[in-house]
């Protein structure tokens, strides 16, 4: 059996740890050439021993550095800076790169990755969001796979196996914390509330996305890149028990669903075996008992949803413009600068001022477009 070589961007985060232990569950299948993170190098570098990685990289050059001057010739190597770490992506003999770096900070390494040939495990979903015309047409040129690892696209993923054109997809979603209240209960939120998930332990950015609705907006919008859907064919439904982890139609009326325990082990370990599985130690799912739930999402009291949907259907370099808002609201957010209510309403001011309607077929144009677009949020968040 053939080791395949991985690369991990965002190995420190929630989905990175979760790849560290289905590599280590798989070590005789999987080897590690490097890691990358932002600027928790012991962190990092513990994680690269234990992998036996052979290098890690920070894009924090000053934490690159101490990190370096900590460990100078020890093995794994240290990269210091994004540049320093797309050169090593790119001269990298690994064959599979697991990408989630938060936010738009894991385009560019991904799109190098891409560039390469590289097969992109994906669990950014803002690397579509901000830029899908450009990623989706430098993968078809390279002949770089994209695996979603995000569960609701892995479980659309897997119903698709039988390579049946779809009717329409359902991307599932537990609500957050804050499902069945009206804006007027949401008005005094504090973060801390905002990130109390009822069912998965993420990042705070992506926590406080799935308060809001808004992840599941951006989920449309890479669904519409992920399996070349229109819009119109890409629903939502609210399902608090996070056990459907979304669901296929076709053209018979048949609807197929993946269903499994909410953890990111198993997404990770679907997109790095396909079209295998592995066994990987996580709990079984047991149905007796259980009940299972449905109903719409609240549009009205969550209006990122609309906003993100409204975004991808306007096409261009709106849902960069989105994604750049939100990412600028979410910070302001949390820093107690502005109130959870005003997360959307920023966002939506934001889209509405700027004109964002030019093409998103180069690096350059989406660049500059996530430039101007959190300077007007930074702006309107300092105003408002």
């Amino acid at each position: 059996m053939q080791q395949q070589r991985l690369i991990v961007l965002g190995a420190t985060g929630s989905v990175g740890e979760s790849t560290a232990e289905v590599v280590l569950a798989a070590r005789d299948r999987v080897g590690v050439d490097g890691l990358v993170a932002h600027r928790s190098g012991e962190r990092l570098w513990k994680l690269g021993r234990q992998l036996e990685a052979n290098w890690v990289g920070l894009t924090d050059q000053p934490a690159a550095r101490a990190l370096a001057a900590a460990h100078g010739g020890e093995k794994p190597r240290v990269v210091a800076g994004l540049d320093a770490i797309v050169e090593a992506i790119q001269s990298s003999p690994a064959d599979r790169v697991m990408s989630a770096m938060s936010g738009f900070s894991g385009l560019v390494p991904t799109l190098a990755a891409i560039e390469r040939g590289m097969d992109v495990l994906l669990a950014n979903k803002e690397t579509l969001v901000a830029a899908g015309e450009l990623v989706i047409g430098s993968a078809r040129q390279s002949g770089s796979r994209i695996i979603p690892v995000d569960s609701e696209h892995s479980a659309i993923f897997q119903c698709l196996a039988n390579a049946q054109p779809p009717l329409g997809v359902i991307l599932t979603c537990s609500g957050g914390p804050f499902r069945g209240r009206r804006p007027s209960d949401l008005a005094g939120v504090e973060p801390a509330e905002a990130l109390n998930h009822p069912t998965w332990n993420m990042g705070p950015k992506i926590t406080i996305d799935t308060a809001t609705l808004m992840n599941k907006g951006l989920e449309i919008i890479e669904a519409h890149w992920l399996f070349g859907l229109d819009y119109a064919r890409i629903r939502v439904i609210v399902h608090p028990e996070s056990i459907v982890h979304s669901m296929v139609e076709f053209e018979d009326g048949v609807v197929m669903a993946q269903l499994g325990v909410p953890d990111m082990r198993v997404p990770i370990e679907v997109a790095m075996a396909w079209p295998e599985r592995w066994a990987i130690p996580v709990p079984h799912l047991s149905l007796a008992g259980r009940s299972l739930t449905f109903e719409p999402p609240d549009e009205e009291t969550f209006p990122a949803l609309t906003l993100a949907r409204a975004a991808g259907e306007a096409g261009g370099l709106y849902p960069c413009a989105l994604n750049a808002a939100n990412e600028i609201a979410v910070e302001e957010f949390l820093a107690g600068r502005i109130s959870f209510l005003n997360i959307a309403t920023l966002v939506q001011s934001v889209l509405e001022a700027g004109n964002w309607a030019g093409p998103a077929d180069s690096l350059e144009a989406v660049l500059e477009c996530d430039a101007r677009a959190r300077a007007a949020a930074v702006s309107r968040s300092a105003v408002g």
